[in-house]
């Protein structure tokens, strides 16, 4: 192989292998062995990863959560006054039955949205837990991704497969957000990790 064929198969062979790292998901983080991507697509835009944490409870791990906007948010409250897709991302860390998740799907909704906030979407929160009711229960390892589309409302998904119906208002999953964003999170330190500046 002459000097100029040699120069020009590394030549190939980095642009191959720059070409193929753009191609694979980029993991921003990795929280107790979960790799967090640092984007994700929701109704074909592209979402930045604005934070991520771990809940726990008393000190057993739960599940890593990570948040994605169109921009990364500094408060909760720009976060929730965002426009466009948004997601709300769930990597299981252990099994966990589906009347404790939606027993504490419910309560932290409950404790961080006044009676005002849920009449407005009492429908949707009913059947957001008759559907988490109707689960099997969740298994460790298991993706959740709740996801808000602009002009449908948000979707639930498991593992990538759609369950339930498409809860139409913003507020709903605004009220979702603030289970870990609001006054009263469901885990106080988790809340921090996603407000952070990291």
């Amino acid at each position: 192989m002459t000097a100029s064929n040699s120069i020009r198969l590394k030549t190939l062979l980095a642009g191959a292998m720059a070409a193929l790292a753009f191609s694979l998901p980029v993991a921003a983080a990795e929280i107790n062995g979960v790799k967090i991507e640092d984007t994700a697509k929701v109704a074909n835009k592209d979402l930045k990863l604005s934070n991520y944490g771990m809940r726990t409870k008393f000190i057993v791990k739960v599940y890593a959560v990570g948040l994605y906007a169109l921009e990364k948010a500094k408060s909760a409250d720009e976060l929730l006054k965002m426009d466009g897709p948004r997601r709300i991302k769930l990597v299981m860390m252990r099994d966990i039955s589906s009347e404790d998740f939606g027993d504490a799907f419910m309560a932290g909704l409950n404790a961080n949205s006044d009676a005002a906030e849920k009449a407005k979407i009492v429908g949707q929160i009913s059947k957001y837990g008759e559907m988490f009711a109707s689960l099997p229960g969740l298994k460790k390892g298991q993706v959740l991704h709740l996801d808000y589309i602009p002009g449908a409302g948000t979707q639930c998904e498991i593992d990538g497969k759609k369950i339930g119906d498409v809860a139409p208002d913003a507020a709903f999953f605004n009220a979702i957000l603030k289970i870990w964003l609001g006054p009263k999170p469901v885990d106080s330190s988790l809340k921090t990790a996603l407000l952070s500046n990291r």
